[in-house]
């Protein structure tokens, strides 16, 4: 399906399309707002099964629904795993849902910048001494914003895991979607990606999800831990 040059044509226009009408705003999980397309949660899901962390951390909680959804995840694996949800503004009313929802028992909540250093060390303690970490970034999406928080988790993760960038789609849509928000062409996820590819040899691009769901947020965005 990578190679079918129409079947891309007609995914990219229905994508613009969809996010025109605020498609990804239409689903919950577990009764929190989860802000994804279908076809990526059911990636996360295969690498949750394949990876079965120990430990996910999150850069962006929003309403949560990611968050629940990754702790239902490991909450079907058993054990003692965890989801780290980080966050520079957990508002209230979103950290009382989260807090009341049955699978808070496997959630810790940071509120910060995810790149300030006191973050950053916070999350280094709650992984230490895990065997298997995963790693999702979906908060500020400019480019130095992501590398530095590429530059900051993606050492946390173990071999065969990923960290997964969220949104690197923005480097392929026009500027008009973005209104007065800083990212956009030349300054967005994908480019902060491939300038830290740039900077390390321990990370490949996982192009094989991305071609089987066809429909995603995160082009390029997939990088498996190989060294």
């Amino acid at each position: 399906m990578s190679d079918d040059r129409r079947l891309q044509e007609l995914t990219r226009d229905w994508f613009l399309e969809s996010c025109r009408q605020k498609y990804s705003y239409r689903f919950t999980w577990m009764g929190r707002p989860i802000i994804q397309y279908p076809q990526d949660i059911v990636a996360m899901q295969e690498l949750i099964w394949r990876v079965q962390p120990d430990v996910i951390v999150e850069t962006g909680i929003a309403h949560g629904g990611s968050l629940i959804f990754y702790a239902s995840m490991l909450e079907l694996l058993g054990g003692d795993r965890r989801v780290v949800g980080i966050d520079i503004d957990i508002r209230a009313h979103n950290r009382t849902a989260i807090e009341a929802h049955p699978m808070f028992k496997r959630i810790d909540l940071i509120e910060g910048s995810s790149i300030a250093p006191e973050i950053v060390a916070r999350v280094e303690e709650k992984v230490a001494g895990r065997q298997r970490v995963m790693v999702v970034l979906d908060s500020n999406h400019t480019h130095d914003h992501v590398l530095a928080e590429l530059r900051a988790y993606a050492p946390l993760v173990t071999l065969e895991s990923y960290v997964v960038v969220f949104d690197t789609v923005v480097e392929d849509m026009p500027d008009e979607f973005f209104g007065d928000r800083p990212w956009r062409q030349g300054n967005s996820p994908k480019s902060a990606v491939h300038a830290y590819l740039k900077e390390t040899d321990r990370f490949e691009i996982d192009r094989e999800i991305e071609g089987r769901i066809v429909i995603t947020v995160s082009p390029d965005g997939f990088l498996k831990r190989v060294r």
